[in-house]
């Protein structure tokens, strides 16, 4: 088998006296989707953001192409470029056009000549299925395309790895599908990410392998239908159960 092109070994995060999560281990190879799911405050968001190198891990190695990125002297800004991250919030500049949000990474960071950067920026917008929102402000853009603009300018930057936080949990559910969409599309083309998501119906029909995680451990991985028909857990059983107890119960609303 192939080495992973991202790897996590025993990472503890603790805040004050809050152990955030503690001795995780997770290897995410290339073309995988990863999708990290469990009850909200067991740290997953938090994981994602260790990978990054955005918060720092009080102890545990992080890998990425061998390389080991929490040693020290690590340039984070060139680690961070290889990895794209995709937040809850838009996080797009509200005075710039989708097409200068887009291009801003590729001017600013990479250097990138103009006209190659709006070369490069229409692309990744087109790829999202935005080209003809291009001239168009945040403001004048739906949740939906918002996010899809904030997923542009990731790809912009040509990372190996993809980090997705929670990316529809601040869209009204009729905007959800449009994001899930193109995270889709990226998955089929064989794109590494790492999803964190309550997105149940994406989890199994996307993902490669489904981490469960709760109280800041890992209790199960696997395939989908290993998790969501054959769980070895009794929690994962229970969290899985509730969940789709929940979603029903809101398809029956609408």
């Amino acid at each position: 088998m192939d080495s992973p092109i991202l790897q996590a070994k025993n990472l503890t995060k603790i805040y004050g006296k809050n152990t955030i999560f503690q001795d995780i281990s997770l290897d995410v190879y290339r073309g995988e989707t990863i999708v990290i799911i469990g009850p909200s405050g067991t740290g997953k968001s938090t994981l994602l953001r260790c990978l990054n190198l955005l918060t720092p891990v009080n102890s545990g190695q992080i890998f990425l192409h061998g390389q080991e990125i929490t040693a020290p002297n690590v340039n984070e800004d060139k680690v961070r470029q290889q990895m794209g991250m995709v937040f809850q919030n838009f996080l797009l500049f509200n005075h710039l056009t989708a097409l200068d949000n887009v291009m801003i990474g590729l001017s600013k960071v990479k250097k990138m000549p103009k006209t190659q950067a709006r070369e490069k920026a229409l692309y990744e917008l087109n790829r999202v299925g935005l080209g003809d929102r291009a001239d168009h402000y945040p403001g004048q853009l739906s949740g939906g395309q918002q996010q899809r603009v904030g997923i542009a300018r990731a790809l912009a930057m040509d990372p190996s790895v993809m980090l997705f936080d929670e990316p529809t949990s601040a869209l009204d559910p009729e905007l959800i599908g449009e994001v899930l969409g193109v995270m889709e599309t990226l998955s089929r083309e064989h794109m590494t990410m790492v999803v964190v998501t309550h997105e149940m119906g994406f989890a199994r029909e996307v993902a490669n392998r489904i981490v469960f995680m709760e109280k800041g451990s890992i209790v199960e991985q696997g395939a989908p239908d290993d998790l969501f028909y054959h769980p070895q857990h009794e929690r994962t059983r229970e969290f899985l159960w509730k969940i789709s107890e929940l979603y029903g119960k809101k398809e029956e609303k609408s």
